[in-house]
């Protein structure tokens, strides 16, 4: 029989209440939740925005290892030993961040069911789209992983609406996600215009006809 704490137990209560340890805060564009060798004390949610994550090479270039969005975890090293940051975390766009310390997230991942299958949800989720950038990488030209990556930071392919309007992100940071040149990026993105799947308006937006990059063979 479940306990009476299990069945009533709500994740979207849990991450939404703040209280010693569990905390809800507002970034602003540009703002860092944490930096490379940083105490990893903590496991993050996003509530609303996205948040860059970077590492920085013994030279100093800045590799952008992914782009996490609302409804996404991240810093989630902490739960399995990691007692420093091995990369840099900060806002590309306004965001509401919950911070969740590792002993109370350790609770609940124990104690709550509910709270333990939406975790695990979430990592399998992440451990697919880290084997599909990974043969992304491998196999498809950098026009197409250009393509996929801007499909995926307007959310096609998630529930819901997809977001048109993507924030402010430079060409520099797509070409370091996509492993290509700042230039190569910059010919795509004309391209894109001039074939009508973009549209730059202050903002970018994002046409579901750029599917037509990423299925085209």
């Amino acid at each position: 029989m479940k306990s009476e704490a299990s069945t009533s137990f709500d994740v979207e209560v849990f991450l939404a209440t703040s209280g010693p340890s569990h905390s809800i805060s507002e970034y602003r564009s540009g703002a860092g939740t944490f930096a490379e060798g940083d105490p990893a004390e903590d496991i993050f949610y996003i509530e609303k925005g996205r948040v860059k994550i970077a590492v920085v090479s013994r030279r100093g270039k800045e590799a952008v290892v992914g782009i996490i969005s609302s409804g996404q975890f991240f810093g989630e090293g902490a739960l399995n030993g990691q007692r420093v940051r091995m990369s840099t975390a900060s806002a590309i766009e306004d965001c509401n961040i919950v911070r969740i310390s590792r002993t109370i997230m350790l609770k609940a991942l124990h104690q709550q069911p509910e709270f333990s299958r939406f975790f695990i949800e979430y990592l399998l989720s992440r451990n697919r789209r880290i084997e599909e950038d990974l043969v992304d990488q491998l196999f498809n030209s950098s026009e197409k992983r250009l393509a996929r990556v801007l499909l995926l930071l307007a959310n096609f392919g998630k529930e819901g609406k997809p977001e048109t309007v993507i924030p402010d992100i430079t060409q520099a940071t797509l070409a370091e996600m996509i492993g290509t040149t700042r230039s190569r990026v910059s010919f795509f993105m004309n391209k894109f215009r001039d074939l009508g799947f973009i549209e730059y308006n202050g903002k970018l937006q994002v046409h579901s006809s750029l599917l037509n990059v990423v299925l085209n063979d």
